[in-house]
């Protein structure tokens, strides 16, 4: 049983931030490969002959043809017995002639499947030609026994992300981070020992054989693509035809990532600002240096003075450098960035802003409609699961713990490395990566063992303006993977291609139906236009 926390629609923001922030932070879960039901090991055969009973999605705005059910599945894979726990999934059905399933993963890590696929289901009914179209809320996300911090985070976000001497007492600041661990842990219960990519995926093959099918059709972005890669890894004779779009890394160090993205959210918003300039209702002015330096103004004066809101706490500047992160991963959100800026400074009204800062989404993609809040029973998800689940997964998917001793040594490094990244992200991102002190160790399975895949050719599509997944990542993970993998170079501007790209859709569409791939080294081109 997951404690709930109090309805507080912006208490919960620091963490909320972080989360949004880190979309890109992609890492695999703890613990190691276990065999299937027909190897070695504990016997897994009752969860993988089980048959999912379908009914329709219960919900404020649930579509009519979407239907919802559960998989059961271990809570811990090493000991079958000692409990379960139930996923959540739902499947639009297949319309043509059924080939199997192609499961979806939208990213985050913490984005729950179920009310993405609820909002943003028409840009796949292409392949519901062949396929029955599912995803799922991974285990510790939305309703598949949603972990929560309560208030455990206020105290370590608040520690960090205020004034300019926030780190010159890291000793305080490393207190308040193991203070937010024990409280999470207080507040999520079992299954965030068992959290992680890992597990995810070992959840999927379980699903795969609950749906029917002999091999995992699969899509997944940004985050999805590490728990595809770790899929191809874990089951690769189990792999069907799998398509990655917006490909992480599966190397680098989670403070090397964090940096990474937030060198790429300040390119991305420096091209805002320059688009912003040229129109005259631009509330930065009409000079891009000078609309720079109002910005990071701006989010200076919100954090010494934060606007009050409807909701009984004050926005502030990291809450706008949270609406920033979201808002810059589609060139389609600007018009709306631009015009909640101005109600914003001109008129102190922070309510538009707000829907940015505090959407609660995973994977901010061009085909998204409304935010998730309509489609979950606020009594069965905490409302802070979006970012509890982010951090939970990173941290269990990380490694690295540094001690006490050089986390201290290193704070001034770090901090003076993230803001020469960005001065608007980089205390930001820093704050998200800092969350896993105090946490278990995580598992380096991904590191050493992730690689050199024996499986049927997958997909892998980067994005060269990507601001959350460099497209150098892209070519890395090609080259790790070995030769199963084929890059499709998307030309483009934001984060993922699949719902931007007219080219990038009709590749993956034409791959996951009729298993044609693009040719090595294929390109879309920006010019071929938006969808």
């Amino acid at each position: 049983m997951v404690a709930k926390l109090s309805r507080r629609p912006v208490a919960r923001r620091r963490i909320l931030a972080g989360a949004l922030g880190a979309l890109g932070l992609a890492l695999l879960g703890a613990g190691l490969p276990v065999a299937v039901a027909d190897g070695d090991g504990p016997d897994l055969s009752r969860f993988y002959d089980q048959k999912i009973k379908w009914s329709r999605c219960q919900g404020e705005d649930m579509p009519k043809d979407l239907q919802c059910g559960k998989v059961t599945v271990p809570l811990d894979y090493a000991r079958p017995r000692a409990g379960t726990l139930d996923l959540a999934v739902a499947r639009y059905r297949a319309t043509g002639d059924k080939r199997g399933s192609v499961l979806l993963n939208f990213g985050g890590p913490g984005g729950p499947g179920v009310p993405e696929l609820a909002y943003g289901g028409k840009d796949f009914m292409e392949l519901t030609n062949r396929y029955d179209v599912v995803t799922f809320d991974p285990r510790g996300v939305g309703r598949s026994s949603p972990v929560s911090c309560g208030d455990g985070d206020e105290d370590a976000f608040a520690a960090i992300d205020g004034t300019e001497d926030d780190l010159s007492h890291p000793g305080d600041v490393l207190d308040q981070l193991k203070k937010a661990a024990a409280q999470c842990a207080e507040h999520s219960g079992p299954v965030l020992k068992h959290i992680g990519t890992v597990n995810a995926s070992r959840d999927m093959d379980v699903l795969r054989s609950a749906l029917g099918d002999k091999k995992l059709n699969y899509l997944g972005f940004s985050y999805g693509t590490r728990l595809g890669a770790v899929y191809a890894a874990q089951f690769p004779d189990k792999v069907g035809r799998l398509a990655l779009d917006g490909v992480d890394t599966l190397t680098e160090p989670l403070t090397e990532q964090g940096a990474v993205g937030a060198r790429g959210q300040q390119v991305a918003l420096d091209a805002f600002v320059d688009w912003c300039v040229e129109d005259i209702a631009c509330p930065f002015g009409q000079d891009a240096r000078s609309a720079r330096e109002h910005v990071g103004s701006l989010v200076r004066s919100l954090d010494e003075d934060p606007v009050p809101t409807d909701f009984g706490e004050p926005f502030s500047g990291q809450d706008l450098v949270s609406a920033f992160g979201q808002a810059l991963y589609s060139k389609e959100w600007w018009p709306s960035l631009e015009r909640a800026l101005a109600e914003l400074v001109e008129n102190g009204d922070a309510s538009g802003i707000m829907t940015f800062a505090t959407r609660g989404t995973s994977l901010p993609l061009p085909w998204r409609g409304k935010p998730v809040g309509g489609l979950v029973d606020e009594e069965d998800v905490p409302l802070d699961n979006l970012p509890a689940a982010l951090m939970a997964i990173n941290c269990a998917d990380d490694p690295d713990r540094p001690s006490a001793a050089r986390l201290t040594e290193e704070l001034g490094r770090l901090r003076a490395e993230y803001e020469q990244a960005s001065p608007i992200f980089g205390r930001y991102r820093l704050t998200q990566v800092l969350m896993c002190y105090g946490r278990p160790k995580g598992t380096d399975y991904i590191r050493d063992d992730v690689k050199d895949v024996d499986t049927p050719k997958m997909l892998l599509v980067g994005t060269r303006g990507d601001p959350a997944t460099p497209y150098r990542w892209t070519v890395e993970t090609a080259e790790r993977l070995g030769g199963s993998a084929v890059v499709l170079d998307n030309k483009g501007e934001g984060h993922t291609g699949y719902g931007s790209s007219k080219c990038v859709h009709r590749k993956v569409v034409t791959f996951l139906l009729y298993g044609s791939l693009p040719p090595s080294g294929s390109s879309c081109g920006p010019e071929e236009g938006r969808r």
